[in-house]
């Protein structure tokens, strides 16, 4: 079944969830990549870290206020159902995450933050900290640097599997990229009628809020980590 042809695509992911999820993947990236590359580049593991959790707390607001699509309530499902979406002969595309890829993003949105939780209060002892180590225990500062070392091979093979399932899905002729730069997909992939999600001035401007609070946060995360004097420069 296919929608009408005079309508060429419908609009799924709005402007602030495309522009979350690239900044997203560009500074856990980054923030592996620094620590993995130690020396000078530590100085930038901490401000990408606190970014990635500046991001995910925003993911996880605009789960509950964003647009159609990007709300968990409209492609979160229960085991069964998601169970249920496997065995499906011939799956037809869906309009956001199917059932399968909603838990996908629910478990990196729990590992990632489990990691920059934790890098807050972690501390190699030597030249970096986070910047609320300095108001916990040492028990509890070592506690968090164990989860936050234990933690990175989770999140290692979560990314992992992300990009498996997007040359995966490419191959079965499902490309997920594309759709996650312009917001659109083609209207005749989806099931009759499927509306278009919200992507106006007033809902981005709701995103400006917010990014510009946590933000504001980050930032002084950022700057408390740096007044703790423990710095390559």
């Amino acid at each position: 079944m296919k929608h009408n042809p005079s309508k060429a695509d419908v609009r799924i992911w709005d402007l602030p969830t495309r522009l979350f999820h690239w900044l997203f993947a560009a500074s856990v990236i980054g923030a592996v990549v620094t620590v993995k590359v130690g020396g000078s580049w530590m100085d930038w593991h901490l401000p990408l870290g606190i970014a990635a959790l500046v991001l995910l707390t925003f993911r996880l607001i605009w789960g509950f206020t964003g647009s159609r699509y990007a709300r968990f309530a409209n492609f979160v499902r229960s085991p069964r159902q998601t169970l249920a979406y496997l065995r499906q002969a011939h799956q037809t595309d869906t309009p956001g995450h199917n059932p399968l890829g909603a838990w996908s993003v629910l478990a990196l949105l729990l590992v990632v933050g489990i990691q920059a939780f934790t890098g807050l209060f972690t501390t190699d002892e030597i030249l970096t900290q986070g910047p609320l180590n300095q108001f916990v225990s040492g028990d509890v500062s070592s506690v968090m640097s164990s989860i936050h070392k234990f933690n990175e091979k989770p999140l290692f093979i979560l990314v992992g599997l992300h990009l498996v399932a997007i040359i995966v899905y490419a191959i079965k002729g499902k490309r997920l990229v594309p759709p996650m730069i312009t917001g659109n997909k083609p209207t005749d992939s989806l099931p009759v009628n499927t509306p278009d999600a919200r992507d106006d001035v007033g809902l981005r401007a709701w995103a400006l809020v917010l990014i510009v609070i946590l933000g504001s946060i980050g930032w002084w995360l950022v700057e408390l980590g740096n007044s703790a004097g423990m710095s390559f420069n």
